[in-house]
């Protein structure tokens, strides 16, 4: 039989492995792309790192920046 703070210190050890894991999920599922949709429903997702999500990324950063302006006059 083990003694109970031996217990306590593998429960709290289990925790700890089960929240490093979901950060590690977490940081993953976060990262930047950009999703293209198609007419006919199919998607693609890009990653930022990729040539092509790059060049998406730069894309809608100008196009941002053109809607930000508003309307002339």
């Amino acid at each position: 039989m083990q003694k109970p703070h031996r217990i306590l210190l593998d429960r709290v050890s289990a925790y700890a492995d089960e929240a490093a894991a979901y950060m590690r999920r977490r940081r993953v599922a976060r990262r930047p792309f950009a999703r293209l949709y198609y007419p006919n429903g199919r998607s693609a997702d890009h990653a930022q790192d990729s040539t092509s999500g790059a060049e998406l990324f730069v894309a809608a950063g100008r196009l941002i920046e053109v809607a930000g302006r508003g309307p002339k006059g």
